[in-house]
């Protein structure tokens, strides 16, 4: 469904948001943010207008303090424009294997942020939950198949139900060019998988550039804590690879 997206095209002094930020507004939603409150309520109603009139594009500079009230002391310039979706172009690809509690937590927790393109893959339809909007759906009867299709710049992380999975996704991945890749499971899990990577002829520096175990111990091992754990250090743009184990 076309809605209008709204684009932070320029800062100037102190502002919620940097240059950018997105989001989404239709009729009955939004996706995404350019930093709340009075902007973004501003901002909506807006972009809102802009469809009940049939205007497509439109572009406004807004003094957040005098205009808004706002204690910022800085000014954005908003560019409206009809559009279907947020802009993915600078977004880093992100491959989550396997739709389970898990793999479902961190979709949900990354969705919403916007610098990641999330594609969420498994091994039946009717392993999909309804997706937050920013996920895409990819079914794979076999889904190291669909590993040479991810882009060379993404980041894969491999939580599926089985661990001839995992490892065949393992080995797969390190075939191809990716910016990181992350594993589920236990150091009992990664030491079997190491082996076996070996066996199939990858070298130990190889190897190494998979992440196991993953996530943050100190959260513990529900499944939203391991996601939690997972997204938090991804957000950090650091290595995903935490201390601690985890039950494969």
């Amino acid at each position: 469904m076309t809605g209008i997206r709204i684009t932070v095209t320029r800062t100037a002094g102190s502002a919620p948001r940097d240059a950018g930020a997105q989001m989404m507004v239709w009729p009955d939603r939004i996706a995404g943010s350019i930093g709340g409150g009075a902007l973004e309520w501003e901002a909506m109603a807006r972009a809102r207008a802009m469809l009940a009139k049939g205007v497509r594009e439109d572009q406004q500079t807004v003094p957040l303090g005098p205009a808004l009230g706002q204690c910022c002391g800085g000014s954005v310039t908003l560019r409206f424009e009809r559009a279907d979706a947020l802009a993915d172009s600078d977004r880093k690809p992100l491959w989550i294997y396997g739709a389970g509690h898990v793999g479902r937590a961190l979709a949900a927790i990354m969705a919403p942020l916007p610098d990641w393109a999330i594609t969420l893959v498994d091994t039946a339809p009717e392993r999909f939950p309804a997706l937050p909007d920013g996920v895409t759906p990819l079914v794979a009867a076999d889904p190291a198949r669909v590993v040479p299709h991810a882009p060379a710049a993404a980041h894969h992380l491999i939580m599926t139900y089985s661990h001839k999975i995992d490892l065949d996704l393992c080995n797969a991945i390190l075939r191809h060019d990716f910016a990181s890749v992350g594993l589920i499971g236990s150091a009992t899990k990664w030491a079997r998988f190491r082996s076996r990577l070996a066996d199939l002829g990858h070298d130990n520096a190889t190897i190494a550039r998979i992440a196991c175990p993953i996530g943050d111990p100190n959260l513990g091992k529900h499944p939203q804590a391991l996601a939690l754990g997972v997204a938090m250090a991804m957000l950090r743009h650091q290595d995903i690879a935490m201390l601690g184990d985890r039950a494969g």
